[in-house]
C-alpha cells in the first residue's frame, strides 16, 4: 500500500537550536528548510516552548515519587518539563525504541527486558510515565502495562504531543496529559515527526539493519511534501553532510544504528500497521 498524504503534519523543531552548533552554512540550511516547510499549509511546525507551556497548563501535580523516561527522548522532556514544575525529581530513563521489520511491521525492543529495567522503580508509590510523542500509543501503553504492580499507586502518564484518537487506550490505562492533542485518523489526517529524523540517521530504526533518516525513505517525503520532494530532501541530505562532518573541536561521530541483535523488552509485541508510514510511537 502506498504511503498516504496527511491532511497536516507537524514537524517538532529539534533542529534549529541544535544547528547553532554547526556553523553558519548549516544554520543557513535549516533557515531553508523551515521556510520551505512553512510555505506549505498543510505543515505546522511545533516548538518546544508552545508544546511545554500548553502541557504545564493542564493542571498542577504533585512530584511523583519515580519519573519513568522512555528512551532518551521521554527521559530530556522529563527534565525539561521538571524544570518548570518540579514533578519529577528522580527520572528513570528506560531503554526503549521501536522498530520495523523487513515486512514493514513493528515491535519494541531494548538493550535489556522492560522488566528489569522497571523493577528498581518497584516500591515507588508514585510514577508519571513521559515520552515525547504518542502516535499509534504502542511504547506508552506498554510501558504502563509493564509496571510493577503496588495497590494504590498513582499513575500518570505524560507526552508533548499525541494524536487524539489513540489518547483513550492510554487513558485506559492511567490518566495522561498531553501538550498538543491533534484531531484525526492517524496518517490520513495527521502526522508527527521531528524535524531532526529528517537529518540524522536513527530515525528509523530496523531490526538487524542500519537506522536511516526520513530523507532516505523515498515513499515517506514523498507523500509528506508532495510536489517538491526533490527540493526537500535535497536539502536535508546537505543537512546531514552538515552536521555529521567532523568538527575540529570533536572526534568524529560514530555511526548511529540499532543495536543488533537486540534485546527484547518483557512483552513484545507487533505494531497496529504493516505499512512503513508510520515513524510516531
Amino acid at each position: 500500500m502506498t504511503t498516504p498524504v496527511p491532511r497536516t503534519l507537524y514537524i517538532h523543531d529539534d533542529l534549529s537550536a541544535e544547528l547553532k552548533a554547526h556553523g553558519a552554512h548549516a544554520q543557513q540550511l535549516g533557515e531553508a528548510l523551515f521556510e520551505r516547510l512553512r510555505a506549505d499549509e498543510r505543515i505546522v511546525v511545533l516548538t518546544l516552548d508552545e508544546q511545554l507551556d500548553a502541557l504545564v497548563a493542564r493542571g498542577q501535580h504533585v512530584p511523583f515519587a519515580a519519573a519513568v523516561g522512555i528512551g532518551r527522548a521521554g527521559a530530556r522532556v522529563a527534565a525539561q518539563v521538571h524544570a518548570r514544575t518540579g514533578w519529577f525529581p528522580a527520572i528513570h530513563a528506560v531503554d526503549l525504541w521501536r522498530e520495523e521489520d523487513d515486512a514493514g511491521s513493528y515491535a519494541l525492543a531494548g538493550s535489556a527486558t522492560l522488566a528489569s529495567q522497571l523493577a528498581r522503580i518497584a516500591d515507588a508509590d508514585s510514577i508519571a510515565v513521559v515520552d515525547d510523542t504518542i502516535f499509534s500509543g504502542l511504547t506508552m501503553r506498554t510501558v504502563l502495562e509493564a509496571l510493577p504492580p503496588r495497590p494504590g499507586r498513582r499513575v500518570h502518564a505524560f507526552c508533548l504531543r499525541a494524536v487524539a484518537e489513540s489518547l483513550p487506550g492510554v487513558a485506559a490505562l492511567a490518566p495522561v496529559s498531553t501538550g498538543v492533542a491533534a484531531a484525526g485518523r492517524i496518517l490520513e489526517d495527521v502526522s508527527f515527526i521531528n524535524a531532526s529524523g529528517l537529518v540524522r540517521r536513527g530515525a528509523i530504526r530496523r531490526a538487524g539493519q542500519a537506522s536511516l533518516a526520513f530523507f532516505e525513505r523515498p515513499e515517506w517525503m514523498e507523500a509528506w511534501f508532495p510536489g517538491y520532494t526533490e527540493a526537500i530532501v535535497k536539502l536535508c541530505r546537505e543537512l546531514h553532510e552538515a552536521v555529521e562532518a567532523p568538527r575540529a573541536d570533536r572526534a568524529p561521530r560514530t555511526r548511529r544504528g540499532s543495536p543488533a541483535p537486540s534485546a527484547r523488552p518483557g512483552s513484545r509485541r507487533p505494531g497496529s500497521s504493516s505499512r512503513r508510514s508510520a515513524p510516531g510511537r
